[in-house]
């Protein structure tokens, strides 16, 4: 019975999370991460100056909290539950693509790179379009939630076909 209420739990502590976002005081926004990129590309470029960077520089500084925040509660659970292993080459790829740990690499860094560029280039990212705009019940992203299903499914079907 436990393991069936994990999805409850999940849920009502990612609503409240976003709730709590949400709040005035704490950072009057919905849940995001890809604007965290182009901020730190601004900072270590030295380009804090431009329009964009400006634009950005609220949202960019809590997300990068947020994701910092975001990897250090995965990294406690995973040493708590006993799960933590670093892994370069995982089972499923190796089953369809091979052991080489460097085309595993080089597809995981391209398959990143499409990723955040597509968010950026739709204004936003998947956790804020699925998770806080499906909160809100936002028709744009639930029909970006359902083409991003579509996505991943057909991508998967070409991409581990054997």
């Amino acid at each position: 019975m436990k393991n069936r209420l994990n999805w409850f739990w999940a849920g009502t502590l990612l609503a409240a999370l976003n709730a709590v976002v949400f709040w005035v005081h704490v950072a009057n926004r919905p849940i995001g991460a890809s604007t965290t990129y182009p901020y730190l590309a601004d900072i270590f470029a030295g380009l804090k100056k431009n329009p964009y960077f400006l634009k950005i520089q609220t949202p960019g500084h809590w997300e990068f909290i947020f994701l910092i925040g975001a990897f250090v509660a995965g990294l406690v659970a995973s040493l708590i539950f006993g799960d933590f292993k670093l892994t370069a080459v995982h089972a499923r790829w190796t089953k369809y693509k091979g052991t080489s740990s460097g085309k595993r690499l080089l597809w995981a860094f391209f398959g990143g790179f499409i990723l955040i560029f597509g968010a950026r280039m739709a204004g936003g990212c998947t956790s804020g379009h699925i998770l806080s705009g499906g909160m809100q019940m936002a028709i744009s992203s639930l029909v970006f939630g359902l083409f991003v299903v579509v996505g991943v499914l057909v991508t998967g079907k070409i991409f581990y076909r054997k």
